[in-house]
């Protein structure tokens, strides 16, 4: 596509008029063409940006971000889609609130609300927890509008759960389906989604699960791979495994890193922690159990350490599809040499790739633009027109 007017002819092909005023919490809860809107709406706003095109919607508002585990990229990319947008950027940092003095959850969201439009939260490493905390602020604020404490409601991003990370997923699809050269192509494509060895522990299972649970709806070879007892929920494999048989594709898990690995075309390397682990984990965090939790720790960095095998090294690359598989990372990346002693990656592998990795990570924040753009405008394809039509250069020579 080199025009806009291509990205508003795709856009008028699709139905996405669901996601007007609503949420985006899991990709499986979207439809086939809301998700294809997102990846059309991003297309559209990268190429007006790239053309000096103002995409300025909002002359006034506030996102709302919020992250309870530490973020860069995700941070980074939440206030560049809302500037991108026209939005200002608040952050709540919750020790510096009152939340710290036991103000509720309906109360926090209606207060930080008032003039927002949107709220992103990070919440990935409690299972049962973080999805459940992102409804109950979604379900606060849609009270507080009917209501008529707020003058709009403010819908909400998944910027990360315990469950999905429909960002960073949604994110490295449009990297694969430029590096493929569309969504159709990557049907009967291999993938590899398989966990790596990684020296610390703890690390969410929303990326494998978010992977599983979009990749599947492509018509794509998917394979989940990684040692016994690391399992993922399993309730996502189910969604996982029903997705492949709807779209043509396939699903499998393997306890074999080399199998997955074999003739594949996309590789996915990530470290993260076994769900049972990270269930009990949650429960001593609950009870305060300090000194459960670093005998909890003790024993999972001593059974990570079992699977120092478990790395993408040149020889594991060499099995997948004529050695020259796309390599995917969400980063930071442990990089064996670099960042750390023994990782999950070999250095020579990541220097390779670190280009696309790069371009892989560029398109978030469009992608998280799109989401807030399609939830915020009743007719996005006349909107998209008026911005081209205004013609408003971002930058003024």
């Amino acid at each position: 596509m080199k025009t806009l007017q291509d990205y508003i002819d795709k856009l008028n092909s699709l139905n996405f008029k669901e996601m007007y005023e609503n949420d985006f919490f899991l990709t499986w809860e979207k439809t086939d063409e809301e998700l294809e809107a997102v990846w059309t709406v991003a297309d559209a706003l990268r190429f007006m940006r790239e053309n000096n095109i103002s995409t300025k919607v909002f002359e006034s508002g506030l996102g709302i971000s919020l992250f309870r585990d530490n973020s860069t990229r995700t941070r980074f990319s939440f206030a560049s889609a809302c500037n991108l947008l026209g939005l200002e950027v608040q952050d709540l940092d919750e020790g510096k609130s009152q939340v710290a003095h036991g103000e509720t959850v309906r109360e926090t969201a209606n207060m930080i609300s008032f003039m927002a439009d949107v709220i992103g939260i990070r919440d990935d490493m409690y299972i049962g927890k973080g999805n459940a905390y992102m409804r109950e602020v979604s379900n606060a604020v849609k009270e507080g509008h009917e209501d008529g404490v707020l003058e709009q409601r403010p819908t909400l991003v998944n910027l990360q759960c315990d469950i999905d990370h429909p960002t960073q997923i949604m994110a490295d699809t449009a990297h694969i389906i430029k590096e493929f050269g569309g969504v159709e192509n990557l049907k009967g494509k291999k993938i590899a989604m398989t966990w790596a060895y990684s020296p610390s522990y703890g690390k969410p299972l929303s990326v494998p699960q978010g992977a599983i649970g979009l990749f599947t709806r492509l018509g794509m070879e998917v394979v989940l791979a990684h040692p016994e007892g690391y399992e993922v929920m399993p309730e996502v494999e189910e969604i996982a495994k029903k997705q492949a048989e709807e779209s043509g594709g396939s699903f499998r898990r393997t306890n074999d890193m080399k199998d997955a690995f074999k003739d594949a075309d996309i590789v996915y390397p990530k470290s993260w922690a076994p769900f049972g682990a990270m269930e009990k984990r949650t429960k001593l965090y609950g009870e305060n159990d300090h000194e459960g939790i670093k005998a909890l720790e003790k024993v999972l960095l001593e059974e990570n350490g079992k699977h120092k095998d478990w790395a993408c090294t040149e020889e594991m690359m060499s099995l997948t599809k004529d050695g020259k598989a796309l390599y995917l990372h969400c980063l930071p990346a442990d990089i064996t040499g670099v960042s750390c002693e023994e990782g999950e990656v070999d250095a020579t592998v990541f220097d390779r790739y670190r280009i696309p990795l790069y371009k892989e990570a560029s398109y978030k924040p469009y992608v998280i633009a799109a989401m807030i753009f399609l939830s915020k405008f009743k007719n996005p394809v006349e909107t998209l027109k008026e911005l081209e039509r205004k013609g408003t250069e971002r930058v003024q020579p």
